[in-house]
């Protein structure tokens, strides 16, 4: 049971900093929202269900193939420590969205598709963070992996959902103190993980 709770603290936090974190798409999300309504952005926000897939099978399929090599999953952890502190360094400093152009056709799930395709943040997360965390959960059963990708993808999804939904609603509360000090809490969660993964890494390196 701590084990499958485990994997939804995990998934939760990891899914709304990944949802929330400055990005191509959120940016997508919020300049398709400023520019033709809460209903597009919310269409860009569907993007990552549609498009990852594949990216972590071809992780699973290669880490897998290195689980009895500690030394090279040791770099592997310390490589997601460093994304993750470059995610959260980038909560910090998040700029305000501009607003697309509202004269243009939205085509928001081909756009988002086609951005998150076309973005490095899926692969790097998920072949350094995301695939480590799930073949080390993956020991406990299948049910851990389940929890953490059910409730990574509904918050990852559920957060750009919401990003979009107040971006629509309440515009001003993008440049606002509150909005900047939501973002730096998730970029502590993010260090906070980063040291986890550096802990596992070192950890790895020093039995290799």
């Amino acid at each position: 049971m701590a084990d499958v709770a485990a994997a939804a603290l995990a998934g939760a936090t990891l899914g709304l900093s990944a949802g929330l974190a400055p990005g191509p798409l959120l940016t997508l999300v919020l300049s398709q929202t400023l520019a033709h309504g809460p209903r597009e952005g919310v269409k860009v926000a569907l993007a990552p269900i549609l498009t990852d897939a594949p990216i972590i099978l071809a992780a699973w399929l290669v880490l897998s193939r290195f689980a009895g090599t500690p030394g090279i999953l040791g770099v592997v952890a310390l490589a997601g420590a460093l994304l993750l502190c470059r995610y959260g360094w980038d909560c910090f400093k998040a700029p305000p969205p501009n607003a697309g152009d509202p004269h243009t056709a939205p085509r928001s799930i081909l756009r988002g598709v086609a951005a998150n395709f076309a973005n490095p943040h899926p692969y790097l997360f998920w072949a350094a963070v995301g695939v480590p965390f799930l073949l080390d959960t993956a020991a406990s059963g299948v049910v851990p992996v389940v929890v953490f990708l059910t409730v990574f993808y509904g918050c990852i999804v559920g957060a750009k959902v919401a990003a979009a939904l107040l971006a629509g609603r309440f515009r001003q509360f993008l440049s606002s103190r509150a909005y900047r000090l939501f973002m730096a809490g998730l970029g502590l969660s993010l260090f906070f993980f980063a040291y986890g993964f550096a802990r596992q890494g070192f950890s790895l390196l020093a039995g290799a």
